[in-house]
């Protein structure tokens, strides 16, 4: 076997170490999103993803791919055929591949480390998402507004906002969501399935680890993310970036009645709602 002195990973052959090196050397590296590739070939076929061209359709489903490799991982969600059984939790996969990159979850294994901070994955697709973090480009824009994101699912969530699309749907009743995390819940109050977890401190009750996990850091005072501007100190990114717009003078949000600017989509809709009714016209919000 040949180990990366970087990160560890062991290949089988010496050519495949050598472009797997290419990784960390960034001797292929994506000029729109910054993604390092182990080959010239496979730095062209990752090209594609950003030209739009995905030329392998799934005749099951219609959903098309950039490369043949993409269809075939996808086409193996549409058979029943799962062979490979993981010993720890039971669950099943298609490929050993996927099992063996499944088991590090269990063994804790992150040989992917992050050369900018010490943080470490278990998966080399999850340290390229990472090492954006300390990146400033932002090649994704948003069509609708212009917004900018240094990741094509965080672009991808984003436009559920402007086209109002539901993709999360509820197998008891017609109810659809724009998040996955709404449907969670909604399954949880509505039809009792799935699992509460509960914090050991108090009764509060959450329906993912994440948000227990942030909860926690309630009962500890862990204000970990803290605001550049002024000492402040909170919680979660969501309550510092809520915050930050006291330091900003940006006003995204207006009133379709009036054009009335304003920071925050709660003032704007309490706006509207009076703007509507001393204008005689029906509120309808979004």
């Amino acid at each position: 076997m040949y180990s990366c002195r970087h990160c560890d990973k062991q290949f089988s052959s010496q050519r495949y170490l050598h472009q797997h090196m290419n990784i960390h050397t960034n001797k292929y590296r994506c000029t729109e999103c910054g993604r390092c590739c182990g080959s010239s070939t496979k730095l062209a076929i990752h090209r594609q993803s950003h030209s739009g061209q995905k030329p392998f359709e799934c005749n099951v489903c219609g959903k098309r791919y950039t490369t043949s490799g993409d269809l075939v991982r996808h086409s193996s969600t549409h058979s029943v055929e799962k062979p490979f059984k993981c010993t720890e939790c039971d669950k099943v996969f298609s490929y050993c591949k996927l099992l063996n990159m499944h088991v590090r979850v269990h063994l804790r294994e992150k040989p992917y480390k992050c050369s900018q901070c010490d943080k470490s994955y278990s998966y080399s697709s999850d340290l390229q998402r990472h090492e954006r973090a300390h990146s400033n480009r932002r090649p994704y824009h948003c069509p609708y507004c212009g917004k900018l994101f240094k990741m094509k699912i965080q672009l991808r969530r984003h436009v559920r906002i402007h086209t109002g699309a539901k993709p999360y749907s509820c197998t008891h009743c017609t109810a659809c969501f724009t998040w996955n995390h709404q449907l969670k819940t909604h399954l949880l109050k509505s039809h009792n399935e799935g699992t509460w977890l509960t914090c050991n401190i108090c009764p509060k009750k959450c329906t993912s680890s994440g948000d227990l996990k942030k909860h926690a850091q309630r009962h500890l005072g862990l204000k970990t993310y803290v605001c550049s501007e002024c000492p402040k100190r909170f919680y979660t990114p969501l309550e510092l970036r809520q915050h930050r717009l006291v330091h900003s003078q940006y006003k995204q949000f207006s009133c379709g009645l009036c054009d009335k600017l304003f920071k925050r989509k709660e003032s704007v809709k309490r706006h509207f709602k009076k703007c509507s009714a001393e204008r005689g016209v029906t509120a309808v919000l979004l």
